[in-house]
């Protein structure tokens, strides 16, 4: 619904066009509310939720009526409808004039029966995609593996008509403070669409400072257009442009050289509309999490290679991180846990994964391969590489297991991180610092490397001990392996946005590194999502 026939169709909500009234007296009366009642008990049969609500009820309705409370009730369902694409969800799912048609076109009680239960159909679609998402994420792809707490729909109905229904329906949306600062940059690139957005792309493989014509002046307009470059006539690449360029790389997770090279140009050409749909995945990605995140907690954000501790909303230790390659089967999930303890000095043990895929191989053709593990059995034991004829065993069939001892080498660094989980993902150090000066840092089999794993801990520690580095300095030196819990468990978040807002305000975006926001869009789209101005 475009934002002028909106406005028309709120103006026009009124008590006379909505109701539809049962008389009261009489055995016409009685004839009437057996009539609606046996509308609403055949329609929510096929439905448990609606069918367990109208029985406790007695089959009567909250929607059909002329009393003032459910004339708000209705019309505040109808306009929150109207509003669903102002939360980026799809208008196809959410159509009030249709509910209108169906209202009006309801002529007899068992038809308004009917009615009364698609409404109610209708504000549980509505509750549910405000606040849990439109979508199922795992279905969307199945790295994604975050559990949406969700409103249970059967107590969201029941409470509903006890309460205010214009204030329940608003605070259906999630609280987080991310949630509307998104919404706000969503409605300022709708604008910026509708007024024409950026203006010409830059036809150019790349540019860099002391340069000037045509293809320079093309990318002054557009920084300018862009909001990253005071108006202004140079036509030079000269420090004011240098410093604007600078700016858009910090903003877009690029390297900050100032220099427009081809994968700066390639985010800078990037549409206002491509930027909407960013922000359109996120809101999606908002309403998947809108759980309390914790006043500490720890925020992984796969598409900006980066790792967090953020201490009521404001980030208070941040590291680079090196994330799982783009292969299917080393992609880093998504999902929320809690981090419980950390292990000094730790030991790897192999995934069977890695050992089938890469080291068996190498062991067939020469017993002594990657000296650097030990080959244990089933109780950990270290066995003899010489007795073993690798050759006789498959990929199915190795009894074994491997494992590298502590050690400055260890593929895990000095320290690892734990919130154990089905998919053995955890935080660690590495010995390969080389990858973190990487601007892509998609590297490892899944886990996440850690650049400052030591200063990560000592902040950790630090809400339990008055020396987190000299206690953690001192299990080190022992060389032995050590667990460490922490008093108070941390909610581990590794989330995947491409757009991103700052708490003092700044819309940020990422580059899509395993094509899943591609994919939510792709399915947003088919619900009915535009990313399009709202014409009037």
């Amino acid at each position: 619904m475009h934002s002028t026939s909106r406005r028309r169709f709120l103006a026009g909500l009124s008590a006379g066009a909505l109701s539809a009234s049962l008389p009261a007296s009489g055995a016409r009366a009685m004839s009437i509310v057996t009539g609606f009642r046996q509308g609403v008990a055949e329609a929510a049969a096929r439905d448990e939720v609606l069918s367990a609500f109208y029985r406790s009820r007695g089959f009567s309705g909250i929607w059909t009526g002329t009393e003032d409370a459910v004339i708000r009730r209705r019309n505040a369902l109808l306009a929150a409808m109207a509003e669903a694409p102002l939360h980026g969800l799809g208008a196809r799912r959410h159509d009030p004039e249709a509910m209108v048609r169906s209202l009006q076109g309801a002529s007899t009680p068992y038809d308004q029966g009917v009615a009364e239960v698609d409404m109610s159909r209708a504000f549980l679609r509505l509750a549910g995609d405000l606040n849990a998402g439109m979508l199922v994420p795992s279905t969307v792809n199945p790295h994604i593996k975050r559990a949406v707490l969700a409103a249970d729909p059967l107590a969201v109905i029941t409470v509903f008509p006890e309460e205010e229904p214009v204030a329940f329906l608003r605070g259906l949306a999630p609280s987080t403070s991310e949630y509307p600062r998104l919404l706000r940059e969503k409605m300022r690139l709708e604008e910026l669409i509708a007024s024409g957005g950026w203006g010409a792309n830059v036809a150019v493989e790349g540019l860099e400072p002391g340069q000037d014509g045509t293809t320079v002046r093309a990318l002054r307009d557009r920084l300018i257009d862009m909001g990253w470059l005071a108006p202004t006539a140079s036509a030079r690449y000269d420090d004011a442009l240098t410093q604007a360029v600078q700016r858009f790389q910090l903003a877009h997770g690029l390297a900050p050289d100032g220099v427009a090279g081809k994968g700066t140009l390639e985010q800078i050409n990037l549409s206002a509309s491509d930027r909407l749909r960013s922000v359109l995945v996120a809101l999606e990605r908002e309403r998947w999490n809108a759980a309390p995140r914790g006043a500490r907690h720890v925020w992984v954000n796969l598409t900006d290679f980066t790792a967090m501790i953020v201490d009521n909303d404001v980030p208070t230790f941040r590291t680079r991180a090196v994330i799982g390659a783009d292969a299917e089967d080393r992609q880093t999930p998504e999902f929320s846990d809690l981090m419980e303890f950390m292990v000094v000095n730790p030991s790897w043990f192999v995934p069977r994964s890695i050992i089938v895929k890469e080291y068996l191989p190498q062991l067939q053709r020469n017993p002594n391969a990657v000296g650097h593990l030990q080959v244990t059995d089933s109780s950990g034991n270290v066995v003899n590489r010489g007795a073993v004829n690798f050759a006789s065993y498959s990929a199915s069939s190795f009894p074994y297991s491997m494992r590298q001892p502590p050690g400055d080498d260890n593929a895990l660094g000095l320290v690892k991180f734990m919130f154990p989980n089905p998919w053995n993902i955890y935080l660690h150090d590495t010995p390969a610092k080389d990858l973190f000066q990487r601007e892509a840092r998609a590297f490892s089999h899944g886990c996440i490397r850690l650049q400052q794993p030591r200063d990560f801990a000592y902040h950790l520690l630090a809400r339990q001990t008055s020396d987190p580095k000299g206690e953690f300095e001192a299990k080190l030196q022992s060389r032995a392996e050590t667990r460490v819990n922490l008093e108070q468990p941390i909610p581990v978040h590794l989330e995947y946005r491409t757009a991103f807002t700052n708490v003092r305000g700044g819309l940020q975006f990422r580059r899509d590194v395993y094509g899943r926001d591609a994919q939510i869009w792709a399915a947003l789209e088919a619900e009915g999502v535009e990313a399009a101005p709202l014409q009037g």
